[in-house]
């Protein structure tokens, strides 16, 4: 495959304080971590990711989680330095973190910014002390507010987090709520709607009759209000669920759904690079010993042809509001658009007001947009 555009770099922390009812994540709650022990396992299956793409630019580092703010910053600084000695970072490289807005990790952000991180992504997911408790999260409004605050005046780019389209959640509460999290100024917010993921224990409740969620036609006008209001407030939707001001997109997520290669480092954590798919041992435990035994974590590799890479590059790429674009769908996967959907498929889509198709590429109309697993299961 040829190399096209930055490489991304994704580093996964699997812990956290507790488990949120809906997250079906890859996290886990431990008594005690040797962080040191950790610190070197993460910084041995850099390198073996680095020998297998030497020579490339890497664009953005993402510590993802589980809660990466749990992290000491010494251990996030020996990870970017890692990063910066086995890569050329690019001008202006994006350094984000995932964090949580607990007091005790927000103390730590001032550690986080001397390391080098440069954009935050917080995991407020409310602006309501009891829709917190029933999401589970670990922290109160007041805890939430006062973090962001921290977040604000060290890091140069903060993101949030808010879960929608909860049980019970009115259109009239969801534009109040929407409404004061836009007021807080920042250029990128991830909304999400509540999805009732297997093997979590708000599954358990649902399959019980004991959380019950809105219908799809609620879930439709929340959407729609979404939409409304982001864009009217100058952060309209590049992706599905995450919006931003000009110039304010996370640059690492425009790797995935753009196809750009990726390497992940750290338990389950995932790779794209150069035509081969990476996964790395799940459970933190096995990671570490597979580390020491092999000096990687990596439990399988696979080739990818180019009918499954045109796949994957459709699924991701129509998340975003600009679609995909013709010459770089082929540049990465080795396969042109009009061989990757059937024709007679792709002219209904376009026929009933879904999609928009040319010679620049495919997108997903504004119609089509809230109906994209109905899309994309038609195309793909």
């Amino acid at each position: 495959m040829p190399l096209t555009g930055d490489l991304a770099v994704y580093v996964h922390w699997p812990f956290c304080v507790s488990k949120c009812p809906y997250c079906d994540f890859n996290s886990h709650v431990r008594a005690d971590i040797d962080e040191g022990a950790w610190r070197d396992a993460l910084l041995a299956d850099l390198a073996h990711e680095a020998a297998a793409t030497s020579g490339r630019a890497v664009g953005s580092i993402f510590f993802g989680g589980g809660t990466p703010s749990l992290m000491v910053p010494a251990t996030v600084a020996a990870v970017i330095d890692a990063v910066a000695g086995h890569w050329r970072l690019t001008d202006g490289c994006e350094i984000a973190l995932e964090a949580n807005p607990s007091s005790v990790e927000a103390a730590r952000f001032a550690g986080f910014a001397h390391a080098g991180v440069n954009r935050v992504s917080l995991g407020l997911q409310a602006l309501d002390d009891a829709a917190l408790r029933q999401l589970g999260r670990p922290h109160d409004l007041a805890e939430g507010l006062a973090a962001l605050d921290v977040a604000q005046a060290h890091f140069p780019r903060v993101s949030f987090d808010l879960i929608y389209d909860r049980p019970g959640q009115t259109l009239a509460a969801w534009e109040a709520e929407l409404t004061r999290a836009l007021a807080f100024g920042t250029g990128h917010l991830s909304l999400y709607g509540l999805t009732i993921e297997p093997g979590t224990r708000f599954a358990t409740l649902h399959a019980k009759g004991e959380l019950i969620m809105a219908g799809e036609d609620a879930s439709a006008d929340l959407f729609d209000l979404t939409a409304r209001l982001t864009t009217a407030a100058g952060v309209p939707a590049y992706e599905v669920s995450n919006h931003a001001a000009p110039g304010a997109a996370s640059r690492h997520n425009l790797s995935y759904w753009t196809y750009g290669d990726y390497v992940g480092v750290g338990p389950g954590a995932h790779g794209r690079r150069q035509g081969e798919a990476t996964v790395r041992h799940k459970k933190p435990e096995n990671w570490v010993s597979a580390v020491a035994a092999h000096g990687h974590g990596i439990a399988a590799t696979a080739s990818l042809d180019a009918a499954t890479r045109g796949r994957e590059a459709l699924m991701m790429g129509l998340r975003l509001a600009d679609g995909i674009d013709a010459a770089t769908f082929a540049a990465r996967t080795g396969q042109t658009l009009a061989d990757a959907v059937d024709p007679r498929r792709l002219a209904l889509l376009v026929e009933l007001g879904f999609v928009a198709s040319d010679d620049a590429g495919l997108r997903l109309t504004a119609t089509g947009r809230p109906l994209l697993n109905a899309v994309l299961a038609e195309l793909v």
